[in-house]
């Protein structure tokens, strides 16, 4: 099973953990069962057409999905996938 980080904000949903295992050969698999055991985190992570939030980065040992092949993106046993919040914001 692979490693999945949880950001402080979506910690609540996870049941407070920081860090939880889920199985699955690619990143969509990985979030499926992410998902069946946290319903909670999906809409912070999915869009509503079911494609990745533009709010949201997810990382496969430390490389950008988006770069790689999305949801499609190969995820090993060992391998650890991030959910990171976009941030916003600036200088007026």
């Amino acid at each position: 099973m692979s490693t999945v980080r949880i950001p402080p904000v979506l910690r609540s949903a996870a049941g407070g953990a920081k860090q939880v295992s889920a199985a699955g050969s690619t990143l969509t698999e990985v979030l499926d069962d992410l998902f069946a055991r946290f319903p909670g985190i999906k809409e912070q992570v999915l869009a509503p057409e079911g494609g990745l939030s533009r709010f949201i980065n997810i990382y496969v040992n430390d490389q950008d999905v988006r770069f790689l092949k999305g949801l499609d993106t190969p995820v090993g046993a060992n391998d650890t996938v991030v959910l990171l919040p976009a941030m916003a914001g600036g200088c007026k």
